[in-house]
């Protein structure tokens, strides 16, 4: 589907979907009323189940389930099932139509390929990827070295060992972490860059606009590929090419029982958190109004800003080279005091380009999905634009949210814009 034609249907099935959903909602009064009780019931009983432990937790989660069997209850019996199915159906098919829409791919820069690319690959990430896709082979067909990554290696040595052989391009096939560190040497060392997408989720790949479901392919950054330059981000000199979690989830991934069994884990932290008796987590950080805070069931500092809660692109980041680290802090709601201080929402965004994290004692962390643990403070600082980063010509070039608008009356404008075949003026940095 070409964007014009997705932006159209974006359109139109997205108000029919609206009109109609409207209808249904007046035709269902009032039992759209005991529908909202019910939803808003669970939601407030699965939330107090999670805060708490033993038979509470279970009266709490036992109370939603009960409330959402009566929301599909108050449908059922309205005879507004049907309705609300189709509602459900164009909903689903305006969010795919406003993909397409929003899909781009950059043109960008053509660049000289190396002329002795190395290739570090692990064989274990992401359920053997890079020996399912023989990437090995493929790299050598290219004119790229592969060097395997054995059990017992460093790949920081591995990586700084062959550019003192000559090396003047570095890829790697693996996880995030791995990612990292040649990333970081690359930037250091002012050498271009492929990120091959051979691990389990790839995240990095994905706002690089490197098509994760194309691992062979990705090679060719280094045949015929284009250079754009992106950021870099470092925790107590440590480099992420992804985000640092604190709180939370980097507190269930040290606990012993948490590779048995994970679910439950994360549960029986979450009191810990976010219960009113928890204290285990407390961090200590300065807001973007310069006023210092306690507390935080978990913070996570990314490399720019990922988009949270949108129905476009949510989860990734828009843009990779805007110079400012990602900050959001989760936590319990605060205020609402007798001192008349008014209840704060329990999350908190805001971009900068330094962020720091104090504690009393050392704190857990998971640094693109590695479980490490630093001394406070945790001193947190973006580096833009160091590194090159080469992709394949056929690869997006670009996040998948690059060109997706913030708000509803921005995205609106856009998808006419689209429809009447205006291109965006959004597009990612490039290199010189």
């Amino acid at each position: 589907m070409g964007r014009r034609l997705a932006a159209a249907v974006a359109l139109l099935v997205g108000l029919a979907t609206l009109v109609l959903g409207v209808v249904v909602s007046v035709d269902q009064f009032p039992r759209g009323l005991g529908l909202l009780a019910c939803i808003a019931i669970a939601a407030a009983a699965a939330w107090y189940g999670l805060l708490r432990r033993g038979i509470a937790r279970v009266a709490g989660l036992t109370l939603a389930g009960l409330a959402l069997a009566g929301a599909l209850a108050f449908l059922i019996a309205g005879g507004g099932l049907l309705g609300v199915l189709v509602v459900v159906a164009g909903v689903l098919a305006t969010l795919a139509a406003l993909r397409a829409s929003f899909a781009s791919h950059v043109d960008l820069p053509a660049a000289p390929a190396p002329k002795r690319a190395v290739l570090f690959y692990n064989p274990l990430s992401g359920g053997g990827k890079a020996e399912r896709f023989a990437v090995a082979e493929q790299a050598r067909k290219r004119g790229i070295e592969p060097i395997e990554l054995k059990r017992g290696d460093q790949l920081e040595v591995l990586v700084r060992r062959a550019v003192e052989n000559g090396a003047d391009g570095l890829a790697m096939a693996g996880g995030d972490g791995s990612q990292a560190i040649v990333a970081a040497i690359a930037a250091e060392l002012s050498l271009p860059y492929a990120c091959i997408p051979a691990g389990t989720r790839n995240h990095f790949a994905l706002d690089l606009g490197v098509d994760r479901d194309d691992v062979v392919g990705a090679l060719d950054a280094f045949v015929d590929g284009g250079e754009r330059l992106v950021d870099l981000a470092e925790v107590n000199g440590r480099v992420f090419v992804n985000n640092v979690s604190l709180g939370l989830y980097a507190e269930a991934v040290q606990r012993s029982g948490y590779r048995a069994a994970k679910i439950r884990t994360i549960l029986d932290t979450v009191p810990d958190a976010l219960g009113t008796n928890g204290s285990d987590l407390d961090m200590r950080w300065t807001g973007p109004g310069g006023h210092e805070h306690r507390g935080g069931a978990a913070v996570l500092v990314s490399n720019n800003k990922y988009r949270l809660g949108r129905a476009v692109g949510s989860g990734t980041r828009p843009r990779i080279d805007d110079g400012l680290l990602g900050i959001t802090v989760m936590g319990a709601p605060s205020g609402g005091d007798e001192a008349g201080r008014a209840v704060q929402r329990p999350w908190r965004e805001w971009s900068a380009t330094s962020f720091e994290v104090d504690a009393d004692r050392p704190l857990p962390a998971g640094v693109d999905g590695e479980a490490l643990v630093f001394d406070a403070p945790l001193r947190f600082r973006i580096r833009p634009g160091v590194l090159r980063v080469r992709i394949a010509p056929q690869h997006p070039g670009s996040s998948p949210s690059a060109m997706a608008p913030e708000g509803l009356r921005e995205g609106v404008v856009e998808l006419v814009r689209i429809a009447l075949g205006r291109e965006s003026a959004t597009a990612p940095r490039r290199a010189p």
